[in-house]
């Protein structure tokens, strides 16, 4: 079967790519608030690298879900292979074509910066790969926090100005837990189907109803952190833009409310916390741009 452009596009789940993308905006936008010389093209090219990165790993894991028999037609997982539109085969041959293009982009990065960018480079690699079977093992949301977070942030910070700033890590936290949120939501959803196909997520072991509270502190811990953040002198008040967003926020939590009325309820909440962190992010980027 012919594939047309968008159609592989389509099957890399473009929707999600502002989990990995906003993290490494964010932290350039914390390096100009605090007053350091940031490299806006190599922050544009880190951009480009990890949404590569993303798309590989999405469909990497749509592989291995298929494989295991976590998405079916029935499920609401990825469809790309479950509709008949893809067969398993052309998304892992996608997802190895992705990596290579990445691969050599974070090679040529790595000539450009230095070597402390090979190891964290690595790090998310293996970890990227990794993720399907730690992902059957409850261990989903670490890697997200690291890969989506906490890599790509201190990353950020040395590909941009040449040096490590752990500082930059004030803004993982925030950030981290809403994208954690897109996942958890995800898997809270599918703990019947994830189940069945013998795969263990967190909100499996913990059951639904507490699931359900886990992501509500999920996207409220992140207002109170900033805000805290700001009290304490470390992050400018103009920062708090973020709060603008709240409103999605506990647009959200109600709907996770509606568990108790079936999955059908409350389906769509993981790709409405993608739209979460997008709007949390931008406008969290633009404070610290303005300050």
């Amino acid at each position: 079967m012919k594939h047309s452009i968008k159609d592989w596009i389509i099957a890399t789940r473009p929707w999600s790519f502002t989990a990995s993308a906003m993290p490494v905006i964010v932290t350039a936008a914390w390096m100009a608030a605090n007053g350091r010389d940031v490299c806006w093209w190599l922050a544009a090219l880190t951009v480009v690298n990890i949404v590569l990165v993303h798309a590989a790993g999405n469909t990497w894991s749509d592989y291995h879900d298929y494989v295991k028999g976590i998405d079916t037609p029935d499920t609401y997982g990825a469809k790309t292979i479950t509709t008949g539109q893809f067969t398993a085969d052309e998304i892992r041959h996608l997802s190895e074509l992705l990596n290579v293009v990445a691969l050599a982009l974070g090679i040529t990065m790595v000539a450009l910066t230095g070597t402390t960018l090979l190891w964290i480079g690595i790090i998310g690699f293996v970890l990227s790969m990794l993720y399907p079977t730690l992902k059957y093992h409850a261990l989903g949301d670490v890697v997200i926090i690291f890969c989506y977070s906490i890599l790509p942030m201190l990353g950020t910070s040395f590909i941009t100005t040449g040096t490590l700033y752990w500082d930059s890590l004030w803004m993982a936290l925030p950030v981290g837990l809403i994208t954690v949120g897109i996942l958890h939501s995800n898997n809270t959803r599918d703990i019947e189907t994830d189940t069945a196909a013998d795969a263990t997520t967190l909100p499996a072991i913990i059951g639904r109803p507490l699931a359900v509270k886990l992501y509500y502190a999920e996207v409220s811990l992140p207002y109170v952190w900033m805000i805290a953040l700001c009290f304490a002198g470390i992050a400018p008040w103009w920062s708090l833009l973020c709060l603008l967003s709240l409103p999605l926020a506990i647009k959200n939590i109600k709907a996770m409310m509606l568990y108790k009325q079936g999955i059908k309820a409350y389906a769509h909440v993981d790709e409405a916390t993608a739209q979460l962190q997008l709007v949390f992010s931008v406008l969290l980027i633009i404070g610290l741009l303005l300050s």
